[in-house]
């Protein structure tokens, strides 16, 4: 059975919603009304106890007590009004943001995500110490969104780094600044803030509904939701979504959205993983004896197909499978785009960056006596463990022994990247709907009163606070939005 819920504004709306979203595709009589009792849900206590009515299912759609909701009848709009029922659906930061803002501008607001409560995704990426954004200046900061940089660069002038830490601050949570750069709380913990966060939503009067899974519109425009308890429909003038990419699917973010967009005439680019791990065909005798063994002070190069040249140092893993960590990370997103061109991309490490390449062979001539070729390579080049490792895993027995080719690959050691990992195995996703499918305030232009916000947009960043960061700002717009929403009345 599907039960119909209205907005808690549906007493200021009775008989007919100016202002109400018309879906491409759903039906636009005057009979197409979608309405439901006034929810009763606790605010206090951000309870989904919200009762349902009787509803009667005619043959324009689902009626009840006379109100419209989204997808309602478009004649019935005579003048410009300002939405107050805006419906987030996602519970991770931009939807928590989109919420805040959409409330504080006095829309009434209901979010609702699937999982059993929310910012789920957020707690699981501050297991290691919550980064929350990070400090360097603006210029270098908005170029870390690469191909996107002028889109998300317009969010962050509204919304940037230090304005995520003043809003933590307004949380009762102060932050630092790391020697990498990137800020943090002081006690490193992301479960505070998302309580206090919470907290304060709830209080505001924003009502959580959780394990409420989208499923898309009904005919007439009302959403609809999967719960435990049967199928329901809800009302709502404006919608935020904010569902995440598709790279953590347990938490949430599983792509169920894009073809209900692309049904829709939503232009999406095909997701893809970002902050990824990749490939390497590695010997059976090297993946168990270095899976997990951290690569540090080394630095990258890689030469793209344009002629262009990266050179970054940090660090990485090794898996049993290939490469994965920050370093890998920061660079992911093109290594994975000339993956797909190309089939396979090289890239050179530097596991002695600080050593010069003269010197390095010069030492390592040296006579090796009695010593191993490990011990040797310990004493004059600095290089153990897993850089050794590495070095026997593409030097042949003839080359190990040969100074100045050991030397050169210690400087420029080449490894073949197959393919990324798994999208679901990745952190963040690239892709998702288009930047050109949506106006300045983040409303889809063939989905009217329709917002995106978060990790379902087309851009991609590195780890290091920046994935936060453009999330929250682009919550704050896409919430704003729908709250300040103009429905333009039909032509007479």
């Amino acid at each position: 059975m599907i039960q119909v819920i209205a907005s808690r504004a549906a007493s200021r709306h009775a008989v007919t919603v100016a202002g109400a979203i018309a879906v491409p595709g759903a039906a636009v009589s005057d009979s197409n009304r979608c309405a439901g009792v006034e929810g009763q849900a606790d605010a206090r206590h951000g309870r989904d106890n919200v009762p349902f009515g009787q509803s009667v299912r005619g043959r324009h759609g689902t009626q009840q007590n006379g109100a419209e909701c989204a997808g309602g009848a478009a004649s019935a709009l005579h003048s410009r009004v300002r939405t107050n029922r805006v419906a987030v659906i996602g519970g991770g930061p931009a939807g928590l943001m989109a919420a805040e803002v959409a409330r504080a501008a006095g829309a009434d607001v209901d979010l609702y995500d699937r999982l059993a409560s929310a910012g789920r995704k957020f707690l699981i990426a501050g297991k290691g110490g919550l980064n929350l954004t990070h400090s360097e200046p603006f210029d270098a900061f908005v170029a870390r969104y690469g191909a996107r940089r002028d889109e998300v660069g317009r969010w962050l002038a509204q919304f940037g780094a230090n304005a995520v830490r003043d809003w933590a601050r307004g949380l009762g949570v102060e932050t630092f600044v790391g020697t990498s750069g990137r800020v943090f709380p002081l006690d490193l913990k992301a479960a505070p803030l998302l309580r206090g966060w919470v907290r304060r939503l709830r209080a505001s009067g924003i009502v959580f509904h959780m394990q409420h899974r989208w499923l898309g519109w009904n005919d007439a425009g009302a959403l609809r939701f999967a719960h435990p308890a049967g199928e329901r429909e809800v009302c709502a003038d404006a919608v935020v979504l904010a569902l995440g990419g598709g790279s953590w699917p347990v938490l949430g973010s599983d792509a169920a959205w894009l073809p209900v967009l692309r049904e829709r005439g939503v232009d999406v680019a095909p997701l893809a993983p970002a902050n990824c791990g990749f490939d390497v065909a590695w010997s059976e005798h090297f993946a168990a004896r270095h899976a997990g063994d951290a690569v540090k002070s080394v630095q990258i190069e890689w030469h793209g197909g344009d002629g262009s040249r990266v050179r970054q140092q940090g660090e990485f893993v090794i898996t049993s499978s290939g490469v994965e960590g920050s370093l890998i990370y920061a660079l992911s997103g093109p290594l994975r785009d000339a993956i797909a061109r190309s089939g396979t991309t090289q890239i050179l490490l530097d596991l002695a960056p600080g050593r010069d390449a003269a010197r390095l062979a010069a030492d390592l001539a040296r006579p090796q006596g009695s010593r191993s070729t490990s011990e040797h390579w310990r004493r004059h080049a600095g290089i153990a463990g897993v850089k050794a490792g590495l070095l026997y895993e593409v030097l042949s027995k003839t080359q190990v022994r040969d100074a100045a080719c050991v030397a050169r690959t210690i400087k420029a050691l080449p490894l073949t990247l197959l393919r990324p990992r798994p999208i679901d195995e990745a952190i963040s996703s690239a892709g998702g709907v288009r930047f050109e499918a949506l106006g300045p305030d983040l409303m889809l232009k063939g989905l009217p009163g329709v917002f995106c916000a978060g990790e379902m947009i087309d851009w991609e960043a590195p780890t290091g606070g920046y994935l936060l960061t453009a999330c929250l700002a682009s919550g704050r717009i896409a919430g704003a939005g729908a709250a300040n929403l103009r429905i333009k009345p039909p032509a007479s």
